[in-house]
């Protein structure tokens, strides 16, 4: 997961922080040195770590905080309100046109960045909003770039216009555009080719595009992964043919967060949207509040509130006797096996948990930090599908012969089975010690563990 190495930094500066009753200047100097190597460790860009940390200390180091009744917290307030400052202060809305008949989204970015799923995510999230989107497919070089825009287009419900026999991405643009507005689509996405690495014939055809076309928002997508290298990327896009907005793909990777907290203070451009997986639902709303949280490792409720509000169809009266089994104490294995389906829509257990205050790092090298593997799920789901109903319904039951026919039955060793016996234990433990996460918006939405 993004973020992992630099969270885990950052909460160990601020434990020793918070581990003195008061704080000198020396203290606060010597915790943003170590703030400050974690950040270029996470390949934050040099000058904006110099300027972040110069901000901090400027605030931190004062009498109202020295002399405060909690002057550790309230450095690490400081430090959450100084990133989020950082990522862009504001979420940034996808500005369409409104009373126009069309709005015209170019994409573009290196080719390998995600720039066509991408354009297919923004497209399902469009027609959520009730608005008629049409994909154009301008890359012309990428053999199985159109043919890969139509599987995407038809599994998000969302039309596709391609001339697969004509080579100008420009007049492609034109007769898409005019397509359009004869058949009442609201916007128009188009998808541009890119290169394996920045080049003139790319910019001028992108220049060339925007000269014959009106494009009203230009989207740069950058690979997370790349680090240093996409804030690079987003400021020759940038100078060369203007950005509107960036969106950043793969930060459910082992991406190191050097983009996320660069890219804007060096471009001026906002980031729209994260890639969090591949699925062609796994594309959030950028909220650098909420970025800034998770970074920190105080995590991230209003996201994941509204990810299980999107993804989860219970009905409400199996919903109502499961939390009501749970408070009691009988949460059995086919709960069990709900919740991991729930979680699956919701990107796995593991994107749940790190949007939890305190949950992610706490997980880790834990008794259970088998359950947060994701791709162990299927072999999870084998193992409850080989107990009988009984078994099920009373853990209690599963002695030794039970525990070996049941993996014999699922095709696994008889450790997973004691496991996932022992990981469900201490699951119950761990929902009982949360029951303020079983309320929620009107008394109806509850949390899928």
């Amino acid at each position: 997961m993004a973020f992992e190495s630099l969270t885990e930094k950052l909460q160990n500066v601020f434990k020793g922080l918070r581990s003195k009753g008061r704080l000198t200047e020396e203290d606060v100097k010597v915790a943003l040195k170590e703030v400050k190597m974690a950040l270029l460790e996470a390949d934050v860009n040099f000058r904006v770590v110099k300027q972040f940390v110069k901000s901090v200390e400027e605030r931190a180091v004062g009498q109202d905080v020295m002399n405060g009744l909690n002057p550790g917290q309230t450095v690490i307030k400081i430090v959450n309100e100084e990133m989020t400052a950082l990522m862009g202060q504001d979420t940034t809305e996808l500005a369409l046109q409104p009373g126009q008949a069309h709005t015209v989204i170019m994409m573009c970015g290196l080719q390998g960045s995600g720039k066509t799923t991408t354009a297919a995510k923004i497209a399902g999230k469009l027609k959520q909003k009730s608005k008629k989107v049409l994909l154009v497919g301008c890359d012309v070089y990428r053999p199985a770039a159109i043919e890969q825009l139509k599987i995407n287009g038809e599994k998000q419900g969302v039309a596709v216009f391609a001339k697969e026999d004509c080579k100008d991405p420009v007049q492609i643009a034109q007769e898409a555009v005019a397509y359009a507005d004869q058949n009442g689509h609201q916007v128009i996405i188009l998808d541009t080719a890119g290169r394996l690495q920045i080049d003139d014939e790319m910019m001028d055809e992108l220049v060339r595009i925007k000269e014959k076309v009106a494009v009203h928002q230009t989207l740069l997508v950058v690979d997370a992964m790349t680090g240093q290298e996409a804030v690079n990327v987003a400021e020759t896009f940038n100078n060369r043919i203007g950005v509107d907005g960036i969106v950043l793909s793969k930060l459910d990777g082992d991406a190191r967060g050097g983009a996320a907290l660069s890219v804007k203070a060096v471009t001026g451009k906002p980031i729209l949207f994260v890639g969090m997986g591949e699925k062609l639902s796994d594309l959030e709303q950028f909220y650098p509040d909420r970025m800034a949280s998770r970074i920190l490792g105080m995590g991230d409720v209003l996201t994941l509130i509204e990810k299980a509000q999107a993804e989860m169809d219970i009905d409400e009266e199996k919903e109502r006797d499961m939390m009501s089994r749970v408070k009691k104490g009988k949460f059995d294995f086919d709960d069990y096996l709900e919740s991991m389906n729930q979680m699956k829509k919701m990107g796995g257990i593991s994107s749940i948990l790190s949007m939890m205050p305190g949950m992610g790092m706490g997980l880790k090298n834990s008794d259970i930090e088998a359950a947060v593997d994701d791709k162990k799920l299927s072999r999870t789901e084998a193992i409850v599908l080989s107990m009988t109903k009984a078994e099920r319904k009373n853990p209690k039951l599963l002695n030794p012969s039970r525990k070996h026919r049941i993996a014999k039955g699922a095709g696994v060793d008889i450790s997973e089975v004691n496991r996932l016996v022992k990981q469900f234990e201490q699951t119950q433990k761990m929902m009982k010690q949360m029951p303020g996460m079983f309320g929620g918006k009107r008394g109806r939405f509850k949390m899928p563990f």
